[in-house]
């Protein structure tokens, strides 16, 4: 058998790839990198087809066709630019991956099928056997899942540290880390990780930074910018925002997705959906709306929370009683959607308080248009022991809440009746 031809990589620059299937009309108008970043969200990355459509078109094909057989060739070879196969690159993903490129700063970008294969793409596609891992211990359990259970299987060793300790850093990192992995805030305690003085220790060995932003989103918080190497979004979250469809997407330099990246998602698969990447380009144009909405009510209804007398503690990066409200304000430009509180009576109370809800809705799902809440311990961590449950702070009252754009007045109203139901519980 032949060896497995090579394929124009989107990674390089989707537009610039694409440009045999539709015509460009972008980089006519100007450099997108100085556009203020509303204007990027709304513009960058689009192509247009000979329609000129204002929307951007929905390419539902899982292949494409040749002019002539020289052509396919030169595709093959990539002497030529132009989409070969869909699981590769599509229009309408590069543009949404152009999209997320020109508004996060990175050199590159790839979509994938969630945002959990995105985190498993980004942590594996440069690690071999022999190599170690140093992460955050408070991760999404699904994260957890990839360092902790998934990278040993392949003779990956792995360390996790408490994300806030820079000595516990200081001591895990060794000569023969590769990668480092954490996100910030955290799920669901929102511990913040200093990105810049992780990303210096790292790089002192020459490690690759890795960082789920998904809690902040790239509207509050720009980790390359700090000196992270790679970032990681679930998309479903506040890209999509309105819980319409799964979605992920990596971003890094034009070296890591060109050599590592690219063919691990080529060869293993976790393509993005062309009709999801659609819903997530029309998701991005309301963005910068949606999350400053957010903020404004989080900010409120956090403050409200702290102040009522059935709450243990509130946690909340926009706080000044925030543990670590000084990082918070040196990385993060706002203090995000997501509340984390813990009521006083514990899981009965919680149950109690969930049950009597009426807007704010019970999902494990965040960053969307309703407000959502959940239980972490017996959902999004519940796989985690007891012991290491408790050493994370996800006690058995804990809520973590996602505010949506509902009237703050009316999401409190909700949660100050359903206190009172849990106090009577």
């Amino acid at each position: 058998m032949s060896d497995t031809p090579k394929e124009p990589t989107a990674a390089t620059s989707p537009a610039a790839a694409s440009a045999s299937a539709v015509t460009t009309s972008n980089n006519a108008i100007g450099d997108m990198a100085s556009w203020a970043p509303q204007t990027q969200l709304v513009h960058a990355g689009t192509m247009r087809s000979q329609f000129c459509e204002t929307s951007e078109a929905l390419f539902l094909t899982q292949g494409y066709v040749y002019d002539n057989a020289q052509q396919a060739e030169e595709r093959f070879k990539s002497e030529e630019g132009g989409f070969i196969y869909s699981r590769y690159a599509n229009p309408t993903v590069a543009m949404f991956e152009e999209r997320m490129r020109v508004f996060e700063g990175a050199q590159a970008a790839r979509g994938t099928a969630s945002g959990m294969a995105a985190v498993t793409a980004a942590v594996l596609c440069g690690l071999k056997t022999g190599d170690h891992v140093v992460s955050a211990r408070a991760l999404f359990g699904s994260c957890r899942y990839v360092v902790e259970d998934l990278c040993p299987r392949f003779g990956i060793s792995s360390t996790m540290v408490h994300g806030p300790d820079l000595d516990a850093w200081k001591a895990a990192i060794t000569p023969n880390t590769k990668v480092v992995f954490f996100e910030t805030p955290s799920n669901p305690t929102l511990d913040l990780v200093d990105i810049e003085a992780v990303s210096k220790l790292a790089h002192a060995v020459g490690a690759t930074v890795i960082v789920d932003n998904v809690f902040a989103t790239p509207m509050l918080q720009r980790p390359m910018a700090l000196g992270a190497d790679v970032v990681v979004y679930s998309a479903t979250k506040h890209i999509d925002g309105q819980g319409r469809c799964l979605g992920g997407i990596v971003l890094g330099s034009k070296a890591y997705v060109d050599d590592h990246l690219h063919p691990f998602l080529k060869h293993t698969g976790p393509s993005l959906s062309p009709f999801n990447a659609w819903v997530m380009l029309k998701g991005l144009e309301t963005l910068s709306v949606r999350v400053n909405a957010q903020c404004a009510s989080a900010a409120v209804l956090a403050d409200q929370l702290a102040a009522h007398g059935e709450i243990a503690r509130v946690l909340y990066c926009g706080r000044e009683d925030h543990p670590q409200a000084a990082l918070a304000k040196k990385q993060m430009s706002g203090g995000g959607q997501i509340i984390a509180f813990e009521l006083k009576g514990g899981k009965a109370a919680a149950f109690a308080f969930l049950n009597a809800l009426q807007i704010i809705k019970i999902s494990n799902n965040l960053g969307d248009t309703k407000s959502l809440i959940t239980h972490p311990a017996t959902t999004t961590h519940s796989r985690l022991k007891a012991d290491v449950r408790e050493e994370l702070g996800i006690s058995d009252g804990l809520l973590r809440l996602s505010v949506g754009l509902e009237a703050s007045e009316d999401l409190f109203a909700d949660m100050d009746q359903a206190l009172n139901a849990a106090a009577q519980a």
